[in-house]
């Protein structure tokens, strides 16, 4: 297994999941940008490349060397804010980053798939406040998101010009993902710790915005799947997957820091970020009726719970524990659960 962004949030979870599975994966990205992060505390044990995704012979080295079988593509510039800061770098990352590790997968003698991971915003957004299927228009208004877009576009044509009689390559789009571990700028739960922590209220800049919360776990689990699908079933395996929550979790940034301040601190509490601050959708949903159908995946957590597994996650390493087999712990049980059904 080939991981790329193994050391970002989401990458570090997938790295951890995937050696308890007893794969052998080899990780490639830059260097973890915040202290603490994920990646540092579970002691990650895969081979490392700490190294640029724009590079594309250290790309193609570095995969050379592997010979996977399959790729999981996840490194990017994934914050929406820091794309209005940094558009160039932005679509560097996100869309040039795509094509030098596609460019290199067409090299390799044994691979049997490659994963693309995108965004649910990847689509046009246009506020109707219905649920995204993976057949609406590409899009994306600010330069994350549009990167996002452009990203899955330059796939579509990779696919089609040089991997038609190849490994399958597909594309998958998830919800706001939550879980511990995160302790990025400019995402809602490492806002709302750093603000808990200095006793402040959490400063909100679309508190009523719907967006689709997930545990981080959750995606990851339909990532895995659709991995199995395009390695065993290649001909009627999906080539892009909403991987969402179910309705019920849909809901507004403030209700999710209300809930998470409680479990968290017990002083909920946030106040209107009166600053100007770029546009943001009103509502972004998705509709996970593809991944249910055609992979028999469905969430198998509320927002409730997975709002309590991560403040429980930030309380455990507040606590000083062992935080490889807190989380490790947290695989297995999300692995018990029982599927939710809409």
């Amino acid at each position: 297994m080939f991981l790329t962004g193994h050391t970002g949030f989401k990458g570090a979870w997938m790295s951890l999941w995937l050696q308890q599975m007893g794969t052998k994966v080899t990780g490639y990205s830059l260097a973890p940008h915040t202290e603490p992060n994920m990646f540092d505390l579970v002691a990650d044990k895969s081979l490392s490349h700490i190294a640029d995704i724009r590079d594309e012979g250290k790309v193609r080295d570095a995969l050379m060397a592997s010979d996977p079988q399959v790729v999981i593509h996840m490194a990017a510039q994934a914050l929406v804010r820091e794309s209005y800061r940094d558009p160039v770098a932005t679509y560097a990352t996100n869309v040039l980053g795509t094509g030098i590790v596609l460019q290199a997968c067409r090299a390799l003698e044994h691979l049997e798939c490659v994963l693309i991971v995108t965004s649910d915003k990847v689509y046009e957004n246009n506020d109707e406040g219905r649920p995204f299927v993976e057949s609406d228009r590409l899009g994306g208004h600010d330069p994350y998101s549009n990167s996002k877009a452009c990203a899955e576009l330059l796939m579509g044509s990779f696919r089609d010009s040089f991997f038609s009689d190849g490994p399958p390559i597909a594309a998958v789009r998830a919800g706001n993902v939550i879980g511990g571990g995160d302790w990025s700028q400019d995402r809602l739960i490492p806002d709302c710790i750093r603000a808990l922590n200095a006793n402040e209220a959490v400063s909100l800049r679309f508190p009523d915005s719907v967006r689709p919360w997930q545990h981080v776990l959750e995606p990851l689990s339909g990532y895995l799947a659709l991995a199995q699908a395009l390695v065993q079933t290649p001909a009627s395996a999906p080539r892009a997957v909403n991987f969402g929550p179910n309705p019920s979790s849909f809901c507004t940034v403030r209700e999710v820091v209300d809930a998470f301040s409680a479990r968290f601190s017990g002083r909920p509490g946030w106040r209107r970020d009166t600053g100007v601050n770029p546009k943001e959708a009103t509502a972004l949903t998705l509709s996970s009726a593809l991944a249910h159908n055609s992979l028999q995946w469905h969430p198998r957590l509320r927002v409730a719970e997975s709002l309590a597994w991560t403040a429980d996650w930030y309380n455990a390493y507040a606590a000083g524990e062992d935080m490889v087999k807190f989380s490790e712990a947290q695989i297995v049980q999300y692995q018990s659960l029982p599927a939710l059904r809409a």
